[in-house]
């Protein structure tokens, strides 16, 4: 009797173990904003997460500054992700009040028109900042 009671005490331990795993999906859906501002940046967030292994689809956003991905969590996570976009030298926006900054090194090494934490540029980019024709 002990061991009936025992093997079913185990048998239910297993099931209750098996059924808290996360199940990791092979096409998983995942959206984070990065900053950026342009053309040259949507290129180097998207060629960032598709060199990460196991991300299939990426697509960054130059108005909603959203980046769009696919990809299987059996190979990879998000943190790696950003990890990778944070060494080409873009910030990822985690939510309103937390942020991941890119190293100076990282953000220097950017082309001098994606430099997105210069506000001039940004205006710039946007047509806020209209350039003055020269006088001869």
């Amino acid at each position: 009797m002990k061991k009936i009671v025992f093997i079913f005490s185990l048998f239910l331990i297993g099931f209750s173990t098996q059924s808290q795993e996360i199940k990791k999906k092979k096409n998983a859906k995942v959206t984070f904003e990065v900053d950026g501002i342009c053309g040259m940046c949507k290129k180097r967030i998207e060629t960032a997460a598709l060199k990460t292994k196991g991300v299939k689809f990426a697509l960054w956003s130059t108005k909603t500054h959203q980046l769009n991905l696919i990809m299987d969590e059996r190979k990879t996570d998000v943190s790696t992700v950003q990890k990778n976009i944070l060494k080409v030298g873009h910030d990822v926006i985690l939510d309103e009040n937390k942020k991941l900054e890119a190293k100076t090194e990282a953000y220097n090494s950017v082309h001098p028109c994606c430099k997105y934490r210069d506000e001039e540029i940004v205006l710039d980019h946007t047509g806020g900042l209209k350039k003055q024709k020269k006088k001869n």
